[in-house]
């Protein structure tokens, strides 16, 4: 199982002081674990495809309109387009959350598919509801939302707002989605029992900084 949980998370560095030797060393790490991505910023993107070129098995994740939300549609697919062509092959966006929150699900989801329509052929789309700023009413509105634009994955949370995934919150997003979407736990996910306990409710990605202490059954201090 331990195997299981390691190929399905996506090794995460997204703080804003990251330097180049902590992406280094984060890309080395994902390759030793052969993690299924890792999720950095876009301006580290083309070094962590660089490196990962003999890795294909590692895929390079990066995150749009992060960690607010808050640029039009046009801002996030230019950013979209530019990632894809730096070397990455997964997009997490975050969605509008005023926007949803004020229900103006057109502008959503024309949010949403305009970063799918950038990435489409060419790259994996996961959604960030943040669902801690969410009711549940929202938290389903916007993965219908999602699917409806074309997602391939909705995703918990940013991991910079007031709380991470939890497995209340990954039951009712498979629920919402059914069998074909992607569900992503992301933010909090510190062990292996934390993992395993959000691929029981429905979670088949789990965002974390700290993969390396899950595929070695240790208990991590990480925030993200």
């Amino acid at each position: 199982m331990t195997q299981n949980v390691t190929r399905i998370i996506d090794h995460t560095l997204l703080k804003a002081n990251a330097t180049q030797d902590e992406i280094l060393k984060l890309v080395e790490e994902a390759k030793k674990y052969s993690f299924a991505s890792v999720c950095v910023n876009p301006t580290w993107v083309k070094i962590s495809a660089d490196m990962l070129k003999d890795t294909p098995e590692v895929k390079v994740c990066t995150v749009i309109g992060f960690p607010l939300g808050a640029s039009t549609p046009e801002t996030k697919a230019f950013e979209t387009r530019n990632a894809i062509e730096n070397g990455a092959h997964e997009i997490d966006m975050v969605i509008n959350i005023g926007a949803l929150k004020d229900k103006q699900d057109d502008l959503v989801e024309r949010d949403i598919k305009a970063v799918v329509e950038a990435a489409k052929g060419r790259a994996l789309t996961k959604v960030i509801i943040e669902t801690c700023l969410l009711t549940n009413e929202e938290k389903v509105r916007a993965c219908q939302l999602s699917v409806k634009a074309g997602a391939d994955f909705v995703k918990t949370s940013t991991g910079f707002s007031t709380g991470g995934a939890t497995v209340e919150d990954i039951r009712l997003m498979r629920e919402t989605v059914g069998p074909k979407i992607g569900v992503k736990a992301s933010g909090g996910v510190r062990s292996r029992e934390d993992a395993l306990a959000m691929i029981e409710a429905g979670a088949t990605r789990i965002g974390a900084s700290s993969g390396v202490s899950i595929s070695k059954g240790e208990i991590s201090q990480s925030n993200y």
